[in-house]
């Protein structure tokens, strides 16, 4: 079997290292082939760490694959977080992070079926322009890395849901049945029944289990008081003291609902998703938005050396995202210049009057899918957590969807609605052309709010629209686009909490300061909005 290095550089000792270690702070930062075994694993594997001179060390899954090493069937590498990194300078490196991140986010395809030449025209260069950067930077072709997502997407439907397995290959990307059993026997050595078969241990009646991973730590109480502040009732429910949150969602044609809850029992924090069973078919796209949702492929390791000086023990906070981008930029707009209660107040009323009821479209919406999310962990699985992925055995559960019979309105239904019907709301005129504008842009197709999406020319095309501004814009970058440097300089909050809004200028003041925090000055901002600067940092931080 041939082995070649990994075009990425790593630090072999490092990640050996690591891999004794079951480090789960590198989890998804590089994966291991055991050429012994022909198989690839993720740091936190439990299985027995492989001698030294058995290991290779590759950047990327796809990397993995390409030098003919098989995923494992135990740590499952399809579920590790990921592990692009962030220029903000390299043409070269940002032509590749932005392709495989459209690569990696199917909601930037819609219904149209990823391919090298689609791409190569969406970047605006050649096939082979991006053929020869993407492989410089990553260390595969672009086509190599479409077929590993391809292939772990589909190997995440075998092993977590009863779906037949003509379903799992469409809904995998495969445009037929043959291709897809030819994909797996060629990289998998097996066929997709046998994979079933012997990955099926983690399934059971009724409920399907998977732990996707994350790199400690990981600050759940925060990120659920966040949401909290701004639920929307039939739509979304938080409950702090249990640890829980349920929303509902559409993703494409289909509606359904998840459930999440914090586990703090164990070693590392958990959380365990429940998806309606009406979207289980699209559980690969259900899992990358939530992934983007609870921010998991955060490395706070990090982000906290660039921001640990400034921000002192909040290496565990996370960017909240959102399940649906355009529900972002509307609850952005409602949100302009008003309390965050005043907006939840907005949104709730938009919901109430244009939302659509969630059962009205999925009879099925009831049934349950149980997923366990979480950082992997030395010790041994607590019982809490078995009993939570047993549907017999579960008595803590999050609610019940019951009280979840909204949907958030489509860009189809708020383009339609009338400057009138949205001013009896609440909603003032300016913010009323906005919506309609931002509802019309997204219906047509003409602006995509998702992680995938070109953020320059994003930031420009909301900034175009009547009624949004820098702030807005940026804060829509934070959370549905996923930029890590976005950075809303305008904001008074912001001011406030980094002692500069007595400035003449304080948003140039905080801009300039902001500089030495790149490419993470949107964590630098949610640090400042959840007070983890103290008075006396502030008054350093007041002077760039």
């Amino acid at each position: 079997m041939d082995l070649p290095l990994p075009a990425l550089p790593l630090d072999a000792s490092a990640c050996y290292s690591a891999l004794q270690a079951h480090d789960a702070r590198f989890d998804g930062a590089f994966f291991t082939g055991v050429t012994s075994t022909g198989i690839y694993c993720r740091p936190v594997c439990r299985a027995k760490t492989p001698r030294r001179e058995n290991c290779r060390f590759f950047s990327h899954a796809a990397q993995a694959e390409s030098a003919g090493f098989r995923p494992c069937l135990r740590c499952r590498p399809e579920l590790a977080p990921q592990a692009l990194t962030w220029s903000a300078q390299d043409a070269s490196a940002l032509l590749a992070q932005h392709a495989a991140r459209l690569l990696d986010t199917p909601d930037a395809w819609g219904d149209e079926a990823p391919s090298v030449s689609g791409l190569a025209a969406r970047l605006g260069v050649s096939d082979r322009h991006l053929r020869r950067v993407f492989e410089a930077e990553l260390g595969v072709s672009p086509l190599a890395w479409l077929q590993t997502r391809r292939l772990l997407a589909a190997k995440q439907l075998l092993t977590d849901t009863r779906l037949p397995i003509t379903q799992v290959a469409m809904a995998a990307g495969f445009a037929s049945l043959r291709r897809f059993n030819a994909a797996f026997a060629q990289h998998y050595g097996l066929s997709p029944t046998a994979l079933r078969r012997e990955g099926s241990h983690h399934a059971a009646p009724g409920a399907v289990t998977v732990t996707l991973g994350f790199r400690p730590p990981y600050d759940a109480a925060a990120l659920l008081r966040f949401f909290a502040q701004r639920a929307i009732s039939g739509m979304e429910h938080v409950d702090i003291a249990a640890g829980t949150l349920v929303r509902t969602l559409r993703v494409g044609d289909t509606a359904g609902w998840v459930a999440c809850t914090f586990d703090e029992a164990a070693s590392h924090v958990h959380v365990h998703v429940q998806v309606a069973e009406a979207l289980v078919a699209q559980l690969p796209r259900v899992m990358v938005r939530v992934r983007a949702w609870l921010d998991l492929d955060a490395d706070p390791v990090a982000i906290d050396a660039m921001l640990g000086r400034d921000f002192p023990g909040s290496a565990g906070l996370r960017v909240p995202g959102t399940l649906d981008g355009f529900e972002l930029a509307v609850r952005a707009v409602l949100g302009q210049q008003i309390t965050v209660a005043a907006a939840r107040t907005l949104g709730q009323r938009l919901v109430d009057t244009f939302g659509e009821s969630l059962a009205s479209g999925n009879p099925s919406a009831s049934a349950v899918h149980a997923v366990s999310v979480s950082a992997p962990s030395p010790a041994r699985t607590p019982a809490r957590a078995t009993a939570l992925t047993d549907p017999a055995q579960s008595n803590n559960r999050p609610p019940l969807p019951d009280e979840l019979n909204r949907l958030f309105p489509t860009p189809a239904t708020l383009a339609s609605a009338s400057g009138h019907a949205l001013g009896q709301l609440g909603i003032v005129r300016q913010r009323q052309a906005a919506l309609q504008a931002l509802a019309h842009a997204v219906n047509s197709g003409a602006l995509a709010l998702h992680p995938g999406a070109d953020v320059p020319a994003t930031l420009s095309a909301l900034t175009a629209l009547p009624g949004i501004g820098d702030w807005t814009a940026q804060y829509i970058a934070l959370r549905a686009l996923r930029w890590p440097d976005a950075f809303p300089a305008g904001d008074v909050a912001l001011h406030t909490a980094l002692g500069v809004r007595d400035q003449p200028r304080p948003a140039q003041v905080a801009a300039a300061l902001a500089e030495r925090w790149r490419p993470w000055r949107g964590y630098a901002v949610l640090r400042a909005w959840q007070g983890a600067t103290a008075s006396s940092t502030r008054k350093q931080l007041s002077t760039p």
